[in-house]
């Protein structure tokens, strides 16, 4: 079964990432109307101006947006409520991780991860139901990380940062409830951008696949299929949860 998003207004942040960009091909191809935000200039964005093409200008946005700096999450709401009237869903993608060893680590590193990954997540949730509440409810999807759970060298900050992000989901599903706003968290497992093997050598890689009891690492795809679930009517009864895409690592721990 594939899940329709028919005439939903969702703003995805980290748009030129890899789970980004994909998302915003995919939810285009499921009916939704797309703000898409990233901190680099929409320029950059490979096949956005063919997706604007295909879609329409009335569909698709593109807003240049840090999503550390409150007032420039303000402004993405703001773009995305003139564009399309409403939100309905928001998946928050963006991340920061320094790859470094806690010895090696300056807190000016620490600092950045943090705010990149959970103080992002904290704008980008708050004003995100803001513009639902006017909307009268919404779907915001999170995404952590299997390392928000377990511990592995060169992640203290990103992990700490995601173990933040699913706390955060939780609240922000607890006090906007009564709005109808539904908020989850999505938890990939090894799932490997562009930037992650850049910074992972080849043994790392290898062993990292085979701790997942499929035997390979996730696609960009197979993480948003959770999103758009999430996203979507069919996930109206689920909310503050907690969705696993890992591959089998949660069911088998020690292969950490």
């Amino acid at each position: 079964m594939t899940l329709q998003l028919e005439n939903k207004v969702i703003v995805i942040t980290g748009a030129q990432g890899a789970a980004g960009s994909d998302a915003t091909k995919m939810f285009l191809e499921r009916g939704a109307f797309v703000a898409a935000c990233d901190i680099r200039p929409e320029g950059d964005f490979r096949d956005f101006q063919n997706l604007k093409e295909q879609y329409g200008s009335d569909r698709l946005i593109y807003i240049q947006a840090n999503m550390t700096k409150e007032d420039q999450v303000q402004n993405l709401m703001r773009q995305t409520d003139q564009a399309f009237g409403r939100l309905n869903g928001c998946y928050h993608t963006t991340y920061v991780n320094n790859y470094e060893l806690i010895a090696k680590q300056s807190l000016e590193d620490w600092e950045g991860s943090i705010r990149g990954t959970l103080t992002s997540t904290f704008l980008v949730s708050k004003y995100a139901a803001e513009l639902m509440i006017k909307s009268q409810g919404g779907s915001i999807v999170n995404v952590s990380s299997v390392l928000g759970s377990y511990a592995r060298k060169h992640n203290a900050a990103y992990g700490a940062g995601k173990a933040g992000v699913e706390h955060l989901t939780r609240v922000v599903a607890v006090e906007y409830a009564k709005y109808g706003i539904r908020a989850n968290t999505v938890v990939p497992g090894d799932f490997k951008s562009e930037e992650v093997l850049a910074n992972m050598s080849q043994e790392h890689n290898e062993t990292m696949k085979a701790d997942s009891l499929v035997g390979r690492s996730g696609s960009a795809r197979e993480i948003n299929e959770v999103a758009a679930f999430l996203l979507s009517d069919a996930a109206s009864y689920v909310t503050g949860s907690l969705y696993p895409a890992t591959g089998g690592i949660w069911v088998s721990p020690d292969r950490l």
